[in-house]
């Protein structure tokens, strides 16, 4: 019996020969069922995810950003059907930490000729994440690095929207790792991390690994341009932690209290201000394809 194939896309991004190439390049497979699914902004993708695998896919396709992946993802976890990325989004950090190339054909190979695995995911508030999460000076600059301004200026843009946001306030965290207290004081940014490069291209965590099944966990106290730049300096030419404006530790369950309400995010996506945030790893709890 030829496989049910399913196929989730975010119509409004763009990879190769855009998603008509696609419909081609699977029908040169040997595949049963067709399930096709085109959605104008991934809020609504997890909808039709539960319905591919309600009519039995076999293998879900993900065309989209990390915002994509981390919508299909959530629904995915735990169910053993194995997750294809298409990586047509502005970020594709998760895509591109497994080393699946921004090249139509090759994903479309790496989806059905790939090797399976199992790999990590997080959990912050109920929603799971594959790249991270972060509440504070990080979430609020990608929440003004707007889609448009992402599209036109990549990078730049968060570093613009960053220099926007350096100068905002410290705000009192207590952070517990695995129950003990582990910081509490004033911090402008907690990120947790699966992989190790996260937006703008930064390697945060140098000893991430998706299928380590634990969580990165960095607070930084840094304040202000020059100390910012002194963190995002030591970021890029040596090791996070030897900064002595960031601790970083790993876990498998973290949970945060703010003295006020943050913006958090998952994968480049905002979500709305909370007082506190819990997380665990989810060792095993997507199955991709990998080159």
């Amino acid at each position: 019996m030829s496989p049910t194939i399913a196929v989730v896309a975010h119509r409004k991004k763009t990879l190769g020969a855009g998603l008509d190439r696609l419909r081609v390049l699977i029908s040169e497979q040997d595949v049963g069922d067709l399930l096709w699914y085109e959605v104008p902004k991934s809020r609504k993708a997890p909808k039709k995810v539960r319905r591919a695998l309600k009519e039995g896919a076999e293998l879900v396709f993900v065309w989209g950003g990390d915002g994509m992946v981390q919508r299909c993802s959530d629904v995915l976890a735990g169910s053993g059907v194995p997750m294809a990325i298409l990586p047509a989004g502005t970020g594709n950090l998760f895509a591109g930490n497994l080393g699946i190339p921004a090249d139509l054909e090759e994903a479309v190979r790496i989806g059905f000729e790939g090797r399976r695995e199992r790999l990590d995911l997080g959990v912050v508030n109920g929603e799971h994440f594959a790249v991270m999460a972060g509440a504070g000076f990080e979430a609020e600059m990608i929440a003004d690095a707007d889609g448009q301004a992402k599209r036109r200026l990549g990078k730049m843009s968060y570093v613009k929207a960053a220099v926007r946001h350096v100068g905002g306030p410290l705000v009192p965290m207590r952070i517990k790792i695995d129950g003990e207290t582990w910081f509490d004081g004033d911090a402008s940014c907690l990120l947790l991390g699966n992989v190790g490069t996260i937006a703008g291209g930064i390697e945060a965590f140098d000893d991430a690994r998706p299928d380590d099944g634990w969580l990165e966990v960095g607070v930084s106290t840094a304040q202000g341009p020059v100390q910012w730049a002194r963190v995002l300096g030591r970021m890029a030419t040596g090791r996070s932690e030897d900064s002595p404006l960031v601790r970083i530790t790993r876990a498998r369950k973290v949970s945060a209290r703010f003295g006020r309400p943050l913006l958090y995010e998952l994968d480049g996506g905002e979500r709305e201000a909370t007082d506190r945030l819990k997380a665990r790893a989810v060792p095993g709890g997507l199955t991709v394809c990998l080159p």
